[in-house]
């Protein structure tokens, strides 16, 4: 029984976490196939929101970044196995309207050759942290 597939390693999974973390749209489209598919861990379908092709899958991934412009993905751990794999992070973002998530959550990917065909996100469901009011500091006598 083959057990690793040596065109895919824990390092280029890695590679692949920092790419989202740069926010580099291109860098990550360059680990995946032509015919790529991505399923969000949010949205309408059983799935989530699945988006197939590079065109989608790009459109897909740079709306995370609207939603959360300061995502980042931390603690990553990876592991290969044939021609599959998985990410696990720890998700951080803040919303335009300044409500924060932190949330565990994974990537499991299906390989086709060197390259990501499948990635399929999953993250824990938990509210938002509503963003902090700052109160003005109110001094006597003003």
């Amino acid at each position: 029984m083959q057990t690793q597939n040596p065109a895919v390693t824990t390092e280029m999974l890695q590679a692949f976490a920092e790419a989202w973390n740069r926010h580099d749209v291109d860098a990550l489209m360059s680990f995946m196939t032509d015919d790529c598919v991505f399923e969000s861990s949010v949205g309408p379908d059983v799935c989530g929101a699945r988006f197939k092709g590079s065109e989608a899958v790009r459109a897909g991934f740079a709306e995370v970044w609207a939603v959360y412009p300061d995502a980042h993905w931390g603690g990553s751990r990876h592991f290969v196995l044939e021609d599959r794999g998985v990410s696990e992070w720890t998700f951080t973002g803040t919303r335009q309207d300044g409500s924060r998530i932190e949330v565990h959550g994974c990537d499991l990917f299906t390989f086709r050759g060197a390259k990501i065909f499948l990635k399929n996100s999953y993250r824990k469901n938990r509210p938002p942290i509503a963003a902090q009011r700052i109160e003005p500091l109110h001094r006597g006598g003003d």
